[in-house]
């Protein structure tokens, strides 16, 4: 990684009318809005179309975007709907906060209204991004419109023929569904011509897109229905073992995740083909790849199906260097951040240091009273991304507004500030003048937020993923203040 600074904000926390983030105004805005502020970096949640409980992290595909994203403005701008169309839908009460209950009872509607206008099949660019994605956009379409038809349960309860992909009862879905499977394409045709098209402007000002994909896919998802060989699954086709992590001082039960495991054994026979498709995707998606969980890649931790809590749960061997080749064989040159945080383990380290990928230090973590704590950006190497927290962690001034006496006495000498309130800012301050190559901090962080404005409380469902900045919120005061960090510290 290059020497700089970046912010970490979801789409979905983007200003707009309509109850989420999009790839509209406000995304070209906020790309302003870094390169004013000097920065390199915007890092983004993964951009998947998102399932109960609207984690970005369990997604309905490895490979498709989240209609939500599309800006309804854009599409007016193109004939494709009305304002009246969009307004008459209610968005959500709070400005402040994604409603997705109300969103995913009106945005397909606006959506089905604008793909019954469009033109976009008879078009030389429609045809050639469906030969092009071809190899995952026609099993996610089929498996959406078959989804909708059975009111969006997920795949294991479908009728047993289609369930295991029996081929007349595939052909027979593909004829009754048609319509509806045009409709998903369309859905992506949009989310990846706006995508790439905010990506472009944002390249062209100086800004890097870090993306974020986790290492694990949905159980309910296209990528396990329709190849399901290639996962941790009985002759029904369900789960046989599932991942999480195990219990630790902040959960005796562990936490289980639920996603199937990956049959690693089969993919070594073929090449890891499933995971070069999947990180070429995501190459050309993004500047910058970070791989969550990327311990799990050493050593993961099975849990058999069926179980309420993770402790029964045993580490295994995972693919190691032969799954971190086969990556790097297809990145053409883009960089990969690995996640190593969590269990520490001999073997991550030394597949960081051969693969040359940086990993990370959570500033959070570091504030224990002990000047030996890994995280102090005293201990930092270069090769590092540094955060202060990232979506599953408290905001920096909710963590230290509850931290004991002597750990904020030991984080105001380390900072050398005088005061409890001036340590977030210090220590983002520290991040930047640490050694390591890329500091990346959340926007709740550099707007002093709270506690209120968490993204996510892992093992936890409802209120999560919900926060979104308020327009005017960004200011030139903000931008100037990081600008100035970066300049004084060569970022």
């Amino acid at each position: 990684m290059r020497r700089g600074a970046g912010v970490l904000l979801p789409v979905t926390s983007l200003p707009s009318p309509y109850g989420i983030g999009t790839f509209g105004r406000a995304a070209y805005a906020f790309v302003d809005f870094l390169r004013d502020a000097g920065q390199r970096y915007w890092q983004v949640l993964p951009l998947g179309p998102t399932s109960y409980g609207d984690s970005p992290y369990q997604s309905f595909s490895a490979f498709a975007g989240n209609p939500y994203f599309i800006d309804l403005d854009l599409l007016e701008r193109e004939g494709l709907l009305t304002g009246t169309e969009i307004s008459a839908c209610g968005w959500g009460d709070d400005p402040a906060a994604v409603d997705y209950a109300r969103i995913y009872r009106h945005r397909f509607t606006v959506l089905h209204a604008a793909f019954r206008r469009s033109r976009h099949a008879d078009t030389p660019a429609y045809r050639a991004f469906c030969a092009e994605n071809a190899v995952w956009l026609e099993d996610y379409s089929l498996y959406m419109a078959v989804k909708m038809h059975f009111g969006g349960h997920e795949w294991l309860r479908w009728p047993e023929e289609i369930r295991m992909r029996e081929p007349e009862a595939l052909a027979r879905c593909a004829r009754e569904l048609a319509e509806e499977i045009d409709f998903w394409k369309f859905c992506q045709f949009k989310f990846f011509e706006q995508w790439r098209a905010l990506k472009s402007y944002a390249n062209g000002l100086g800004v890097e897109i870090i993306g974020d994909i986790p290492i694990y896919v949905a159980l309910d998802s296209a990528d396990v229905w329709a190849h399901p060989e290639q996962f941790q699954l009985d002759g029904q086709r369900r789960p046989s073992r599932v991942a999480g992590v195990p219990p630790d001082m902040f959960s005796s039960d562990g936490q289980l995740w639920g996603n199937p495991l990956y049959d690693w054994e089969r993919m070594a026979r073929e090449d890891y083909a499933w995971w070069k498709l999947r990180m070429k995707f995501s190459s050309e998606l993004y500047d910058v790849v970070r791989i969550d969980h990327f311990v799990g890649i050493a050593h993961y931790y099975s849990i058999p199906a069926g179980d309420d809590t993770a402790k029964n749960g045993v580490w295994v061997d995972g693919p190691g260097e032969g799954l971190i080749a086969a990556i790097s064989s297809v990145m053409g040159g883009k960089r990969v951040i690995a996640e190593d945080l969590g269990i520490v383990i001999p073997e991550v380290g030394r597949m960081l240091k051969r693969s040359g990928y940086p990993g990370m230090k959570l500033m959070q973590f570091g504030f224990d009273s002990s000047p030996d704590n890994e995280y102090l950006p005293c201990h930092y190497d270069k090769n590092v991304v540094v955060y202060g927290g990232t979506h599953d962690n408290e905001t920096l001034a909710g963590f230290f507004a509850h931290q004991p006496r002597r750990v904020l006495r030991f984080a105001r000498a380390y900072l050398g500030v005088r005061t409890s309130r001036e340590i977030p800012w210090a220590l983002i301050r520290a991040g930047y003048a640490s050694s390591a190559d890329t500091a990346v901090f959340q926007m709740q962080d550099l707007l002093g937020l709270g506690n209120e404005a968490r993204m996510n409380t892992p093992s936890t469902i409802g209120e999560n993923w919900r926060w979104r900045l308020a327009e005017g919120q960004l200011t030139s005061g903000t931008a100037r203040k990081l600008r100035e960090l970066a300049e004084l510290y060569g970022r």
